[in-house]
């Protein structure tokens, strides 16, 4: 079968690509960005790739008219510009009037549970864009969910963040509210169960683990799990304003997504009772075990998506090509060249550089910048790396975008995404036995050219120290 897999470089859709392809799909991916989607898939002759971009009608017409069913898996929850609800609006309305023009039978969507009246503003647009995709002509099917737990999602890491650095926490009477986290392996094992299923036509169902609990026992029991010993404190006077904040300097999460996430953490999100999960013959995952199974795929270094890489400031919106070609004019450079003795042991270093590794050379002073980004609303470091080793163009690495990384072209290219007076790129290239490191600043005004000086002192220490840290072998 033809099926056409919206977001396709998101978290759950890079989770999905390789089961809909062992199961002998062709899949069809949406992006925005060609140069955001790597293939590692020994199917890849089954896997095709078009740019879409569902608030541009203009783009629609690349969907191919012969796909047998579609996911719907977009989401602008973390948007840092504009009104999430509209723009999900938008694109779902969009997609529904492109999906007519197919042969689809089927859209299956992955939305959020909605068994309250009062709603986050959240779920409110989740639900709505459900509502917006059942009422085209082509049959769909949702399943929503709650707290999802694997390696690299957004709650995983957020509690992860939260347990591993607070021996005691204070925190809002929201951590109270009960919800139903589920194991990512079982939301991919529903998504690709309903697959192609009529009986799942035009049917929603809540997905969810076995277990129901309060998001104080799930950091409680994350704890457990990593043997952590922790105090939590709830107090009432918390305001939602002041729990976005703690959970933005604690975690590395961004404001807009924190206070999105506190609003719908203040709702309750249990599942409806449903004999989806027998009828599809999946047995479902606890959640302390969803924790374990984490935790082994980020020691076996196969974490395969992780949501921090959808956190930046807007240059997933513009796409990665349009800063690709780093500019000469009106620039300041630093540039450092070293002479090496083995490059691809230097080159292993570069590709293993920021995350937990650091970057060789003040690291404390990476980190203080990382704090004064976080203080202005920036990103910040705490980002880190999806993976110690691996690394490819549209990763975020700590405050930097990846835009390019060739190991054939010997090439890293990076894009700053915290808080500048101008733009940022940091590059580095080996050509024969010859290192070259270069940090490019273009300054936006006056205040860009005085950033530039007041920080060169400080450029000069740290990039002739990180050169000298990288081609030390």
């Amino acid at each position: 079968m033809k099926i056409l897999l919206t977001g396709a470089t998101g978290y759950i859709a890079r989770r999905l690509l390789p089961v809909l392809l062992e199961a002998g799909h062709e899949v069809v991916c949406c992006v925005r960005d060609k140069h955001r989607f790597y293939r590692e898939s020994p199917d890849a002759e089954r896997l095709s790739i078009i740019e879409v971009d569902f608030l541009q009608k203009e783009t629609l017409s690349n969907i191919p008219a012969d796909i047998d069913a579609a996911y719907y898996l977009i989401h602008s929850m973390s948007a840092t510009v504009g009104d999430f609800t509209t723009m999900e609006a938008d694109a779902a309305s969009n997609f529904v009037a492109a999906i007519s023009q197919t042969q689809a039978k089927q859209v299956v969507y992955l939305g959020g549970i909605v068994n309250e009246q009062h709603l986050s503003k959240h779920l409110r647009s989740r639900y709505n864009v459900e509502r917006i995709l059942a009422a085209g002509k082509v049959p769909l099917t949702t399943l929503r969910a709650g707290i999802i737990v694997g390696s690299g999602s957004a709650s995983f890491e957020i509690i992860r963040d939260l347990v591993e650095k607070l021996p005691v926490m204070i925190a809002p009477r929201w951590l109270n509210t009960p919800c139903q986290p589920i194991a990512i392996r079982n939301v991919i094992e529903f998504l690709s169960g309903v697959l192609l299923k009529p009986p799942t036509y035009g049917k929603s169902c809540d997905i969810g683990g076995p277990d129901i609990l309060t998001y104080k026992q799930m950091l409680l029991q994350f704890g457990e799990v990593r043997g952590l010993k922790r105090r939590i404190l709830v107090v009432p006077v918390m305001t939602p304003r002041l729990s976005s904040y703690w959970l933005y300097f604690v975690t590395a999460t961004s404001y807009t997504l924190a206070r999105n996430l506190v609003d719908s953490m203040k709702v309750k999100v249990v599942v409806r009772p449903n004999d989806l999960g027998k009828h599809l013959g999946i047995q479902l995952i606890s959640y302390k075990k969803a924790i374990a199974m984490a935790f082994d795929k980020i020691e076996q270094n196969e974490v395969v998506s992780s949501w921090k890489d959808a956190l930046s400031s807007h240059i997933l919106n513009r796409g990665l090509d349009k800063y690709i070609e780093v500019p000469v004019n009106g620039c300041y450079k630093d540039v450092r060249t070293l002479k090496i003795q083995n490059s691809e042991a230097v080159l292993n270093k570069i590709w293993a550089i920021g995350g937990n590794n650091g970057w060789y050379y003040g690291n404390w002073l990476w980190g203080l910048r990382g704090l004064m980004d976080k203080m202005v609303g920036g990103v910040g470091l705490r980002r880190g790396r999806r993976s110690p080793t691996k690394i490819n163009a549209g990763d975020a690495l700590d405050f930097w975008r990846v835009l390019l990384a060739s190991r054939s072209q010997k090439r890293l290219l990076l894009y700053a995404e915290m808080k500048l007076p101008g733009e940022a790129w940091l590059e580095f290239k080996i050509q024969g036995d010859i290192l070259e490191q270069t940090a490019t600043f273009r300054p936006l005004g006056l205040w860009g050219r005085l950033y530039w000086y007041a920080v060169l002192p400080f450029h000069g220490f740290i990039f002739k120290g990180m050169i000298r840290q990288i081609a030390a072998i």
